[in-house]
């Protein structure tokens, strides 16, 4: 895989011991050995590389609207926050530039309501510095952006869902680098933005998605990846109340999420041993549980993902742990 230059990368090496007890009883005869390999564990769901860009980039927001997916800012281009914006035509697989963003971001969020994509938050350095209260939206057909009235507070690696005509800013990290648990949602009819229930605990780099009048979020970190957490936290958009979900199996941070087929797809993350999590999970919100889906080929973090209803777009990430680059556009699909 062609990819740009590790700049830096860490890993917790992780030992196993396994101890085989052995009781004192008779054996039994025995049995013929088997030449039959044992059965595949299925693997729900299919990855493929849709493209590759001109652009290397990580932490970018992904979005995808119309039959184009659209990637925001993001370390690029040699910058540790860019104002660019990426556009891929899934009809004749062609990438081209649009419109920059009014604002350089690192770490955005980006979600598709009423035929606009709107784009919070994020950090203008590295690591995870200079927090932004930014929100832009940008309107595909004029190829523009509007710049609309900034959050309460700055702050990057935020939850961003569109559920009920507005769209729902949670947890994310502050200034002074401090992992928050602020909940504000943005209403373009009125154009305000309105404090709501705090998240039950102050996470970043989340996972996240709605269904049935609910919000999902997910997993996230308190500071750094060994404090990944497996939380499950509902918000329920009428009562302004949150309640408990089933924990996410794999607790992860940074990863990429997004509703699909009825599920709400988790996709790697960072950062286990030497390499990003190539696990991928959903929730089964009918169910209310978990399963193992079809692992990423290669692991990554700091990715953002889109879903149209029928894929999840991932674009560029990191595929290894600290800092790294990729020009791939994956895609995820279920049966």
């Amino acid at each position: 895989m062609r990819l740009f230059a590790t700049l830096f990368g860490i890993g917790v090496a992780t030992v196993v011991a396994t101890v085989l007890a052995t009781a004192q009883v008779p054996a039994p005869a025995p049995a013929a050995a088997s030449t039959t390999a044992p059965a595949p564990i299925p693997q729900t769901g299919a990855w493929a590389e849709r493209s590759r860009s001109a652009e290397f980039r990580s932490e970018a927001a992904t979005a995808v609207l119309n039959g184009k997916v659209y990637l925001f800012g993001g370390l690029a281009r040699g910058r540790e926050s860019h104002e660019l914006t990426t556009e891929f035509d899934l009809a004749t697989s062609m990438w081209r530039e649009r419109a920059p963003m009014p604002g350089p971001l690192s770490h955005p969020a980006a979600v598709v309501l009423n035929g606009k994509v709107y784009v919070v938050g994020g950090f203008l350095a590295q690591v995870h510095a200079q927090a932004q209260n930014a929100a832009y939206e940008y309107d595909p057909a004029a190829n523009s952006w509007r710049t609309l009235p900034p959050m309460k507070g700055p702050r990057g690696s935020v939850a961003l869902v569109a559920i009920n005509n507005k769209i729902h800013a949670i947890g994310g990290r502050n200034p002074e680098r401090v992992t928050i648990n602020t909940h504000e949602a943005y209403d373009p009819a009125t154009n305000r933005w309105a404090e709501l229930a705090p998240l039950p605990e102050r996470r970043d780099h989340l996972f996240a998605g709605a269904a049935n009048g609910r919000i999902h979020v997910i997993g996230g970190r308190v500071d750094t990846p060994l404090d990944n957490s497996a939380r499950h936290d509902i918000y329920d958009v009428a009562a302004n109340t949150w309640s408990a979900g089933p924990p996410l199996p794999t607790p992860r941070s940074g990863g990429a999420s997004a509703f699909l087929k009825g599920m709400i797809v988790v996709a790697g993350g960072e950062c286990r041993n030497t390499a990003p999590f190539n696990t991928v999970e959903g929730f089964d919100v009918k169910a209310n549980r978990w399963v193992s889906l079809a692992p990423m080929p290669v692991g990554k973090h700091g990715i953002i993902g889109a879903s149209d209803g029928q894929m999840l777009f991932i674009g560029g990430g990191n595929p290894e742990c600290g800092m790294s680059f990729s020009d791939r556009l994956v895609t995820f699909t279920l049966p």
